[in-house]
């Protein structure tokens, strides 16, 4: 695969085409959580001043997209110091697995407290 990317003039990033697309993709990312957030508060203010049905998406999206990267951050730093015996940044798999379930179980239980509390009887 490698060759063939070559041949079509595909090549690897040096440090400071690497560091220039890190910081791209950094800047992008506050973008769309401050995106995300703003759009959540203003769909709790139309929920609080018009009574509308409250929207979910936004504040589903920003809460996925930071657990998304915490995680990856988690699983990065695992894998990138696992052979170090000196680092203490390694924590076991089964631990990090848990804390997915765990965040996904409140996350899913916050969301059906909203929704049911939302639901006039």
């Amino acid at each position: 695969m490698k060759h063939f990317l070559k041949k079509l003039g595909f090549r690897g990033l040096d440090e400071m085409e690497r560091s220039i697309l890190f910081k791209a993709q950094r800047n992008a990312y506050l973008f769309l959580a401050a995106a995300l957030l703003i759009w959540s508060l203003y769909e709790s203010c139309q929920v609080y001043l018009h009574h509308s049905r409250l929207n979910l998406l936004p504040g589903l999206l920003l809460v996925s997209a930071a657990v998304i990267q915490a995680f990856s951050q988690l699983i990065m730093t695992r894998s990138a110091v696992k052979d170090d015996e000196d680092s203490f940044e390694t924590e076991p798999l089964l631990r990090i697995i848990l804390l997915i379930c765990v965040i996904v179980s409140i996350l899913a239980a916050a969301v059906a407290a909203i929704i049911l509390l939302g639901v006039s009887a």
